[in-house]
């Protein structure tokens, strides 16, 4: 198998991020989101899965560096089955943080942690039917019970973007009267507990590791938090690169990163391409 050239970041601050993490791999960190990028967005949410390349571009790049860390909106147990990362050979290291990081998969002990559920979540829940009806939105909308969150999807409703604009505000309100957020997607609502985004899971993985250089790569709105972590930690003295999956869909992720590769193939080559360069095993 040819080796990969590393693709050089546009910026300044993302070539020294680039140059921190090849030259002392065995402290660096690469966090990769899931839906997007490292498995293609498809209609069917449940129909995802990681890219045919991701996990054996991951088996060779986790043994060579500090940590790999998938962070998603998504309950961790569905991230690692649609991933098909437990028991992959090189992984044994591997963490994925679900929902946003209140869940946390280990690959060495293949068990979730999770806090007990906020109680905000089930009041929601029940009282989610005759909000939607009191809207005019039950036909066509589709409730997801996500266990510690649950989201409300429009993309099956008559009118898919009006009725997502409808149910903002009356969502809003409902999730604030039980101690709840709302984290709008792509023609969906999640109503989740406060506290927790993309950012401070990787700030919080970055301090559990000691890590002293890390890379992450996203491609959606909830990424920006993220984005926003690894610009904190290079104030602090962190190098990091921003890694934007796609460039056409949400365009300020684009605007933002230090290099944009074609969707999960570029994010699966640029994987491949670090495990070259990042040479033998971390200490």
């Amino acid at each position: 198998m040819g080796s990969h050239p590393v693709p050089v970041p546009t910026t300044s601050a993302g070539r020294e991020g680039l140059a921190a993490l090849l030259e002392r791999p065995g402290r660096a960190i690469v966090g990769l989101d899931f839906d997007g990028t490292l498995a293609e967005i498809v209609p069917d949410p449940d129909q995802a899965r990681a890219h045919p390349g991701a996990v054996p571009a991951l088996s060779r790049l986790a043994p060579r560096i500090r940590s790999v860390a998938v962070i998603t909106g998504r309950p961790a147990e569905i991230a690692v089955r649609y991933g098909g990362f437990a028991g992959a050979e090189g992984l044994d290291g591997l963490v994925v943080l679900g929902l946003y990081g209140a869940e946390r998969w280990d690959a060495g002990s293949g068990e979730v942690q999770a806090p007990e559920p906020h109680p905000g979540v089930a009041a929601v829940q029940a009282e989610l039917p005759a909000v939607l009806e009191e809207q005019g939105a039950s036909r066509g909308t589709w409730i997801e019970d996500k266990g510690r969150a649950v989201a409300v999807h429009t993309r099956r409703a008559e009118d898919p973007q009006a009725t997502f604009e409808r149910l903002r505000a009356p969502l809003h309100a409902l999730a604030e009267r039980h101690g709840l957020i709302v984290e709008p997607g792509r023609l969906v609502l999640e109503l989740r507990p406060p506290g927790m985004d993309k950012g401070v899971a990787l700030i919080d993985h970055v301090r559990r590791t000691g890590a002293e250089a890390v890379l992450y790569a996203g491609d959606d709105l909830g990424d920006l938090a993220a984005f926003a972590a690894v610009e904190r930690l290079r104030e602090e003295g962190v190098p990091g690169v921003l890694v934007c999956s796609g460039s056409t869909e949400v365009t300020e992720l684009a605007k933002r990163a230090d290099l944009v590769v074609d969707g999960p193939a570029g994010v699966v080559d640029l994987l491949s391409a670090l495990a070259d360069a990042a040479g033998g095993e971390a200490a």
